[in-house]
């Protein structure tokens, strides 16, 4: 797209002339444009360049947004920015001759860079010329000896002179006064300039006239006219018949730049057809107001022409050396030396940052702007031509644009998990020979954002916790990372809801938000939950935040807080249990079996029966593992038929718990041989040994016998009829309940067998009988202090069961 713009000013402070806009966009991941302005120089500050916001199509408030700035190669700047109106405008006295010199078009050359996105557009200024320059001679004065025999149509060359200004402003004509005997004449060069010389139109007479004054005056073009003058005075001497002449009128030579000083460059020669002083020539550079003095200079004897300061082929790449050859008697000739420079690749490429951004967000697309690059090598042809290229293994590229301007973009997605910095060398090389480089390295951060949820140190949590434990107490930890970064990577732990049993988790546990940390809310009871789950999640501090969860499991460990409870024998108040044991068992007779259960678990329900107290121990021994009251030896007649056993239960626990438990067993054949003894068992008589009172006593009761058996057997009676009928309108069960758990099919538990007791009565008490099951023969012998009756158990083929009329009783012992 191409647009033109003319601008009309009135007067120096503004902008004058035309103004040239030029836009070209391209498509390299940044836009890239170029405008032209051309404005005069000496404007004052402030004046108005251009409307660069309107020029580019931009809205004002893009500069403002996007942070417009001037880039410049040069330290010197010219021309501001103003964001808020989008105008260029002049920050500096411009002066075209001191900017430029005779170099045509002037111009500043720069670029306005914007971020977010990153955008570049190169502006230039062109600076016109103004006419504020006078044509000026390098000598007011100038002399010459001429002699009177000069014949007409000899040259004298006169010194040019200088107008910093340029075109139309530049030097336009001489003028020189009075032309009695001399003319101008000029020589049009290659270059541009005018060389001046005086002709010898008019013999001249040493005698008439010794002394002749001219004044010459340089005038330029410009509006209003500007000139200058220099006096030329011509001293008439005697005859000299022939002038100076050069081999050649133009010399050509070639030098490379950087030789050093004292290196020759060409030799020029003149000869003179005269004798004697007047053939004697001397030779001279003539160049004014330029460079040429200062790095050549000529031997006046040998026309030798030699450096004496530096050469540099990107100053100046050729020199136009003007050489006079005169005479002592005042003729001279001119001619010019046109000096070549060659160059060498001496200068590395230069790599300048336009622009750059030290951070950019690892979520940035593909091809974004990261900096803007301009390459400038001052040298010309191979030697100026520049590649440039970045380090490996890095997500950017280097593109190109136009006019060595390059620009770094994204190549692929970013990661600042994987790099959080880059460091990216940016090397430029020439295809000189031998090549030079140059390189710079960009460090490059990239930001985060919220592209990683929490990650836990496992995929499930399993703790352990002893019961009873303190409320508040801590279980353990949950760990959470993020690999983000700050904010972003900052955890906070939060119970998620839910019920163990129907009630909150809440009321379980709790969770620090910050550290993670698990504590027991109450005190746990293994016997009532062993375990429980439930879920935490932890969450970032990112925007919007991302989250994970993880299950955890708590696991309730036992401790021994409970201890055994025995089953079997019951221990009543109200009444007795004894086992009975024939005088005829045998070795490992099976008394009974202490039958006990911990609702501890594990090592701390494990139970060990100990025998603690014994009426005779050399007659019973408890299994340890099991229980079992068995007969270690034969029972004898001697062996008393009152046992008394004491029994401890202990579990394994640390430290063990133990219960107690009284066995009492009757060593009898009957019931009547033990009756006396076990209604007495609770009581503590005391016998008198006075044989006199127990023959009383026999007496007695033999006289009595009859009356006492009758009501004996009344008595009995009536208490079996009591008993029966409380018996039978009993709730409890005729065998202990043991919970499933304690029960042991392989018999090395606490209950290696199942007894069921089935007692059965009738109104007689010489039918009653009693079956039990397949656990072998036992008898039970049941005694209530408050009572006479007996009930004897033992095993018969067909029950009692059988008789339809028979009622039934069952006692829980």
């Amino acid at each position: 797209m191409k647009a033109l713009v003319t601008v009309n000013s009135g007067g120096r402070s503004t902008m004058e002339g035309l103004a040239l806009l030029l836009i070209s966009l391209l498509s390299l991941g940044s836009v890239i444009g170029q405008v032209s302005y051309t404005i005069p120089e000496e404007m004052a500050k402030g004046s108005l360049v251009g409307n660069i916001a309107q020029d580019l199509g931009l809205e004002s408030k893009r500069l403002t947004s996007g942070k417009a700035r001037i880039y410049t190669r040069d330290s010197d700047q010219y021309i501001e920015l103003n964001r808020e109106r989008g105008v260029l405008l002049v920050k500096d006295r411009i002066d075209r001759e001191a900017l430029c010199r005779q170099t045509t078009p002037c111009a500043l050359h720069f670029q306005i860079i914007l971020e977010n996105p990153m955008e570049f557009y190169t502006v230039t200024v062109q600076i016109t010329d103004i006419n504020d320059n006078a044509p000026n001679f390098e000598e007011g004065e100038i002399r010459f000896r001429i002699s009177e025999s000069a014949i007409i149509g000899a040259k004298f060359v006169l010194q040019r002179a200088e107008d910093l200004d340029v075109g139309m402003n530049d030097l336009q004509r001489y003028e020189l006064k009075p032309t009695d005997n001399f003319s101008l004449k000029l020589h049009n060069n290659a270059d541009g300039n005018k060389n001046v010389e005086m002709v010898l139109q008019k013999p001249l007479d040493r005698e008439k006239q010794e002394q002749i004054s001219l004044v010459l005056t340089a005038v330029d073009g410009g509006e209003p006219q500007m000139s200058g003058t220099m006096l030329i005075v011509i001293t008439v001497l005697d005859a000299n018949d022939n002038a100076p002449v050069f081999t050649q009128q133009t010399y050509k030579a070639t030098v490379t730049e950087n030789s050093p000083k004292g290196t020759v460059v060409a030799t020029v020669k003149a000869s003179d057809a005269d004798q004697g002083s007047n053939g004697k020539i001397t030779y001279s550079i003539t160049n004014t107001f330029d460079d040429v003095r200062r790095v050549f200079k000529i031997n006046k004897e040998t026309g030798e022409v030699t450096l004496i300061g530096n050469i540099d082929f990107e100053e100046s790449r050729n020199f136009q050396i003007n050489l006079l050859a005169s005479d002592d008697g005042g003729l001279t000739d001119s001619c010019k030396l046109i000096v070549d420079v060659q160059d060498v690749n001496d200068n590395k490429p230069e790599i300048n940052i336009m622009s750059k951004s030290t951070v950019i967000s690892e979520d940035a697309k593909l091809n974004t702007v990261v900096t803007m690059i301009n390459i400038e090598d001052k040298d010309t042809g191979e030697n100026g031509k520049v590649q440039c290229f970045i380090s490996e293994n890095v997500p950017f590229i280097l593109k190109t644009s136009a006019n060595n301007f390059y620009s770094l973009v994204t190549d692929s997605d970013l990661d600042r998990e994987r790099a959080s910095e880059y460091n990216i060398s940016v090397s430029c090389s020439d295809e000189g020979v031998p090549s030079l480089s140059s390189s710079v390295t960009l460090t490059l951060q990239i930001s985060d954002v919220n592209d990683n949820a929490p990650v836990f140190e496992r995929s499930s949590y399993e703790a352990y916790i002893v019961e009873n434990n303190t409320p508040g107490l801590s279980i353990f930890t949950v760990k959470a990372r993020d690999a983000d970064w700050n904010q972003n990577a900052r955890v906070s732990y939060i119970l998620e809801d839910s019920s163990v049993n129907g009630v909150p988790v809440s009321s379980y546990v709790s969770v620090s938000a910050d550290s993670g940390v698990i504590h027991a809310v109450r005190s746990f009871d293994y016997e009532q939950i062993k375990d429980f789950q439930f879920r935490v999640k932890a969450q970032d501090g990112g925007s919007p935040p991302l989250s994970s969860n993880v299950s955890v499991k708590i696991m309730i460990q036992d401790q021994n807080d409970n201890p055994p409870q025995v089953l079997y024998p019951v221990q009543t108040g109200g009444s007795l249990v004894a086992e009975m044991v024939p005088r005829s068992a045998d070795v490992g007779y099976l008394v009974t079996k202490v039958v006990a259960v911990d609702v501890d678990s594990g090592q701390n329900a494990w139970l060990s029966y100990k025998l603690q107290k014994a009426t005779d121990r050399a007659l019973f021994e408890v299994g340890l593992q099991n229980g079992e009251i068995r007969t270690i030896r034969q029972v004898t007649d001697k062996d008393a038929v009152k046992q008394r056993l004491t029994v401890i239960v202990e579990d394994n626990g640390q430290p063990s718990r133990s219960a107690t438990v009284i066995v009492n067993v009757a060593v009898a054949d009957s019931f009547p041989e033990v009756l006396s003894e076990f209604t007495d068992f609770p009581h503590d008589k005391e016998y008198n040994d006075n044989l006199t009172f127990y023959l009383v006593l026999a007496l007695a009761v033999v006289s009595f016998l009859f009356i006492t058996c009758l009501v004996v057997i009344i008595s009995v009676k009536i208490y079996r009829w009591r008993q029966s009928r409380v018996l039978y309108h009993s709730s409890l069960p005729v065998i202990p309940y043991y919970p499933p758990r304690y029960s042991d099919t392989l018999g090395t538990g606490t209950l290696p067998h199942v007894y069921n007791y089935e007692v059965c009565r009738t109104t007689d008490s010489r039918k009653s009988d009693c079956k039990f099951g397949r656990a072998g023969s036992q008898n039970v012998l049941i005694m209530d202090p408050s009572s006479t009756g007996t009930m004897q158990r033992m095993q018969i083929e067909k029950s009692i069961l059988d008789e339809p009329d028979s009622p039934l009783e069952v006692r829980l012992f």
